[in-house]
């Protein structure tokens, strides 16, 4: 088989949650939540043996309702958070919950089995992220750096910061926020910030990024009108401190500088519908994933912005020779930003993509019918990169 070639899962069920399982760094492992509404919900443990070009799963029961946000702590691998639809007096309310899986299933197998186990184990219920007032939880976000033990949940218009105790089994409500303004404002998704120190929060609610401090739990950037219409989803660089992705329902991809919001640094309009997840790869800044209800994934190199935009630098010292001087500085001209693959194994809406946390080169996308595509970036752009 192609080194290059896709490798595809098909779940059962219709599903838009996915995440990678973030405290595993040695196997490539995501996590996919099911959205059905006739039978018990499921996530399903999806391990990629990139060796034999093969995917092994294991499905947990999640009993509680549909799945619509998945999350993995970002430092214990058994420890995960969902955002679920129940019904509850004829109406749906969205809650949130922290789960452990089973003990043999926190960790990657060594050797992967072939035979598929068939029956499905259950999550434990850990705690759930609901202070009674504020019930319509649209995603959970993990303090990146930390123990695992700090997580906000985006709840209607409040902003919540919640301290795991007791093994994670207890959630204290740490601090709060809320939207102003007028109309019904709801957040839509946020991103914890990896940098000053884990003290920020970036939220997107209608057409509207806002940028939060999690000492004080007040608003210090607001990015209004960033996209025409909805937005869906946002990203930090991960190598840069003030550099943010965010995309939504008018097609585009932006990337902005929160120092400066009076405009974007740059905008991606390669999609032709709505754009509803945007990731930024966490080794190497200027490759960008997007996915749409286009049902294409397109990968970005947005090398212009990113921590390297003229490629590997060449230290002065190494260059004595006048010609040689004058051909480095040829070097220190920005790179162009491109369109790097476009992939279209997907026929339905891709509501998810994000990138392996073990190999930088690999990233997964999910789409509304259940179908998981394994992906990677294309071998010689790796070895572009690398060389």
């Amino acid at each position: 088989m192609e080194d290059d070639a896709p490798v595809i899962y098909g779940l059962e069920f219709q599903a838009r949650a996915l995440t990678p399982q973030t405290a595993e760094t040695d196997a490539i492992r995501f996590l996919v939540g099911t959205q059905s509404l006739k039978y018990d919900n499921q996530i399903h443990i999806i391990d990629f043996d990139d060796e034999n070009n093969i995917i092994n799963k294991n499905v947990l029961l999640h009993q509680v309702g549909e799945i619509w946000h998945i999350s993995a702590s970002p430092a214990d691998k058994g420890v995960l958070a969902t955002c679920y639809n129940k019904t509850s007096d004829s109406r749906v309310l969205a809650c949130a919950a922290v789960w452990r899986m089973p003990k043999e299933l926190e960790s990657a197998p060594t050797s992967l089995p072939t035979t598929r186990r068939a029956t499905a184990q259950t999550l434990e219920l850990l705690c759930h992220l609901d202070d009674g007032a504020h019930s319509n939880v649209a995603c959970v976000t993990w303090e990146p750096m930390g123990d695992g033990k700090k997580v906000v949940s985006l709840a209607d218009n409040h902003l919540l910061l919640w301290d795991l105790q007791e093994s994670s089994s207890r959630a204290a409500l740490a601090g709060s926020a809320a939207l102003e303004g007028k109309g019904q404002l709801k957040f839509t998704s946020g991103r914890w910030s990896p940098h000053h120190n884990c003290t920020q929060v970036a939220t997107a609610s209608d057409t509207t990024l806002r940028g939060w401090d999690t000492r004080s739990m007040s608003q210090i950037y607001c990015i209004e009108n960033a996209h025409g219409q909805l937005v869906r989803d946002l990203d930090f660089n991960p190598n840069k401190q003030y550099y943010l992705a965010s995309c939504g329902d008018d097609c585009k991809v932006k990337f902005w500088d929160t120092r400066n919001v009076t405009e974007p640094v740059k905008t991606l309009e390669e999609h032709s519908h709505w754009v509803w997840s945007v990731r930024y790869n966490h080794s190497h800044d200027q490759l960008v994933l997007t996915g749409s209800s286009d049902s294409r994934v397109i990968l970005s190199n947005m090398v212009s912005i990113s921590s390297e935009p003229f490629g590997h630098l060449v230290d002065d010292d190494d260059t004595s020779d006048p010609e040689e001087h004058q051909a480095d500085e040829k070097l220190k001209e920005p790179l162009r930003d491109s369109v790097i693959a476009t992939y279209e194994e997907h026929e339905d809406s891709v509501y998810a993509v994000d990138w392996s946390s073990a190999d930088p080169w690999l990233f997964a996308s999910l789409s509304y019918d259940g179908r998981l595509v394994i992906n990677r970036v294309p071998r010689a752009l790796k070895y572009h990169i690398l060389l």
